[in-house]
């Protein structure tokens, strides 16, 4: 059974990595320089599945839908709206970087990760993310995905200790 601890070390755990990534050469850069980029793209994304490490008679079905500005550089700055895993209306306002050519045998592999301000675990369900205030809680998000062609893309985020949500993204330039 998943308890409050488990879940803030999670937690702990998944902005430690965030906050890693953003160590070295990208902590150096100008956030708002990183995401000036003229020749980015947009991206639409939708989320059809989420499946709970966990299981419990209280989830719902999760959907999300969102948009992304991704940059020539690999930054990129989003926004998701969604049901979380209790039927509530949610939100996440998000910064990242993506990281192509991973594996040279696999050009098509890549690796996301986003941190920013999730919005929506209210009332009985507050306690479900860590940090949680007034339905406010940081996020973060990593995944794995596969690129099919320029335009198209599937990925898989992990939700931290939560479970995993598949993401289907469209780019249009």
């Amino acid at each position: 059974m998943r308890t409050k601890r488990s879940g803030m070390l999670s937690s702990f755990l998944w902005m430690g990595l965030a906050l890693s990534a953003l160590s070295g050469k990208a902590a150096a850069m100008d956030l708002t320089e990183a995401l000036d980029d003229k020749n980015g793209h947009w991206r639409l994304a939708v989320s059809p599945y989420t499946l709970h490490f966990h299981p419990s008679p209280e989830h719902r079905y999760v959907w999300a839908v969102g948009i992304e500005r991704q940059q020539h550089n690999d930054w990129l700055a989003g926004a998701s709206f969604f049901s979380n895993s209790f039927g509530q209306e949610s939100g996440f306002l998000y910064v990242g970087k993506r990281y192509t050519g991973l594996m040279a045998s696999y050009p098509k592999l890549y690796a996301q990760w986003t941190a920013g301000i999730l919005y929506g675990y209210k009332g009985e369900y507050k306690d479900k993310v860590p940090f949680n205030y007034r339905g406010f809680s940081p996020g973060v998000l990593a995944g794995l995905g596969w690129t099919f062609d320029n335009k198209w893309a599937a990925q898989v985020n992990i939700l931290g200790d939560a479970g995993v949500m598949l993401k289907l993204s469209y780019d249009w330039h």
